[in-house]
């Protein structure tokens, strides 16, 4: 299993992560980005190889929104295949480390086996130990 920690700042460049695919993501909006980078963010994960995204901190259910409709729109509103459909969840209800314990014993595709998780973090601060650690403990 690959961990793999990303701090984004809003309306940043996406870096390419392809080599972690398939994956899952947790993405920890501590910034609030515009709807705009949003969805070009969501994009780039569908278009990545992110299977699973977890949501978590501000507005986070607009981002099961956000990547579901990128994933519709990756297949022009058809049928996705079942190996290329992504799940997605928000907890704005839960702790992050609650979100973190989903992740890890929860977040499983139906299809594709994801041995690969990504911490998407959009904040203008990194926090790459301490979000590490907390996956780690979960």
């Amino acid at each position: 299993m690959v961990m793999k920690y990303l701090q984004l700042e809003p309306e940043s460049n996406l870096p390419d992560i392809s080599s972690m695919k398939p994956f899952r993501t947790v993405v920890i909006v501590d910034d609030k980005p515009t709807s705009e980078w949003q969805a070009k963010v969501s994009e780039w994960l569908v278009r990545s190889g992110c299977l699973y995204m977890m949501a978590w901190g501000k507005d986070c259910s607009s981002w099961d929104d956000s990547v579901d409709s990128a994933n519709l729109e990756e297949f022009n509103f058809g049928d996705i295949p079942e190996d290329k459909f992504v799940m997605t969840t928000w907890h704005e209800k839960d702790s992050l480390s609650e979100t973190f314990w989903f992740s890890k014993h929860n977040a499983f595709h139906p299809a594709v086996k994801l041995q690969n998780t990504v911490i998407l973090h959009i904040s203008r601060n990194n926090r790459e130990k301490e979000l590490l650690a907390g996956y780690a403990g979960a």
